[in-house]
């Protein structure tokens, strides 16, 4: 090895996640075009090494592409309303067919077992079944769907028993069973979603075949809460294909699911990257509430100061007197919950340098260890980017290790802007920590 000490160093950096994982639920949905790109067997390879890391995976997978080459060996057009297919008997055929070729093909790729491979040693069972319960889509704009349909249940209590069984994943094909014994044509998407969604998943990934999402000015979309992407939809700026990704993804975040992934397979490893590095390589969806994550308004001075005043006791925070919270109000935001304050945090710009100041981060004891810091500082770097700002950086005696651990690096005073410089207190002589946003 060229290079022992990288190597420990990033084994070590991964370890936070691996922990996190363990015997967690992902649904992992890659595209038909991940097959046709020939990257089947390095995608089984990387999702080998989640099952053995303890982490429960339900897989889907689509065949759009597939089933375009089955109607074209039929010398039959396929037809489609606003992206979706219109699937008549000979259409369904070949989706039949396409995915029965497909799910031997996904089988092969996790039976392998060569040395010096990363298969090596792996016994994975794949298990499918007739675990979706589907329903026609029927006339939409006054279109028939005919055999198209839509999942309207997933047998969630047949699937886990399986997932808690050593070495062993689901297999989802978009197809669907009606009670009546009739086949519907699916979308991988819409199965997708509705597996994470009945599954109360931690998970959701979608490996897609387009680019990393950009905004309207090209620049790249790394993180949304649900109701930014919901803002980002109605815009109208999204490629049709990716715009279709996140509505799902909205949808399951909005459900009850943690997290929401739209990754370009296009990277080697790129499930991998996006799960075990901290900026990964695709855009994460994540719900917010709103009601509970706000700015704050002059009617919460009060519940900013109880909430602050022990922390300024024990000298963590220093003393803002109460004109003082009041007067910069509106750089502070708040989390509630049945009109109680038990998270805040100020943010103060230096647009000059783009850069700002989070100050002030303080989540009460009654609430700790659920998440609600982190939430808090994922909204103020939202706050930053928004103003047009590209580095957060914060003044701590006592939590650095939590801000090292959230991407924050050590930096001295002379990285800090020049007026901040300025009101730096070499008494408390606070450690620098800065985040390129």
């Amino acid at each position: 090895m060229e290079n022992p000490t990288q190597f420990v160093q990033w084994l070590r950096s991964v370890a936070p996640y691996i922990h996190a994982f363990g015997g967690k639920t992902f649904v992992v949905a890659f595209p038909g075009e991940l097959v046709t790109a020939g990257a089947l067997p390095v995608l089984a390879h990387d999702l080998s090494l989640l099952l053995g890391l303890g982490i429960r995976l339900v897989v889907v997978h689509g065949s759009r592409p597939q089933v375009a080459d089955q109607l074209a060996l039929r010398n039959v057009e396929g037809r489609f309303h606003n992206g979706i297919r219109i699937t008549d008997s000979a259409a369904l055929e070949c989706a039949k067919e396409a995915a029965g070729e497909l799910r031997l093909d996904i089988e092969a790729a996790f039976s392998q077992g060569l040395p010096n491979t990363p298969m090596s040693h792996a016994q994975i069972n794949v298990v499918s079944g007739n675990f979706i319960t589907a329903r026609p889509l029927g006339v939409i704009d006054g279109v028939d769907f005919e055999l198209t349909g839509v999942t309207r249940k997933i047998a969630a209590d047949k699937i886990r028993p399986i997932l808690t069984t050593e070495d062993s994943l689901v297999l989802l094909s978009p197809l669907g069973f009606s009670p009546t014994g009739e086949v519907f044509n699916l979308t991988m998407e819409d199965v997708a979603s509705s597996a994470a969604i009945a599954l109360r998943a931690d998970k959701l990934i979608f490996l897609t075949e387009a680019s990393l999402m950009t905004d309207a000015a090209g620049a790249e979309i790394r993180e949304l809460s649900s109701h930014q992407a919901e803002a980002v939809l109605q815009a109208g700026f999204l490629p049709n294909d990716v715009a279709f990704y996140l509505q799902h993804a909205v949808k399951v975040c909005n459900s009850g699911v943690d997290r929401a992934h739209i990754v370009p397979y296009e990277m080697d490893g790129a499930t991998l990257l996006e799960l075990f590095t901290h900026d990964g390589v695709g855009t994460m969806i994540s719900h917010e509430n709103l009601e509970s994550l706000r700015p704050a308004t002059i009617e919460d001075v009060g519940g900013i100061i109880k909430l602050i005043e022990p922390l300024e006791a024990d000298g963590t925070l220093v003393k803002r007197p109460r004109e003082l919270i009041e007067r910069e109000i509106d750089q502070f935001s708040v989390i509630e919950h049945d009109g109680v304050i038990f998270g805040c945090a100020a943010l103060y710009p230096f647009t000059d340098e783009k850069m700002a100041e989070m100050a002030c981060l303080t989540v009460s004891p009654d609430a700790q260890a659920q998440g609600d810091g982190e939430r808090i500082l994922k909204h103020m770097e939202n706050r930053a980017r928004g103003a047009g700002l590209n580095k957060l950086f914060v003044l701590t005696t006592r939590t650095a290790h939590w801000f090292k651990k959230r991407g924050f690096v050590s930096a001295t005073v002379d990285d800090l802007p020049k007026d901040r410089q300025h009101m730096y207190n070499w008494q408390r002589k606070s450690q620098v920590l800065i985040k390129t946003l």
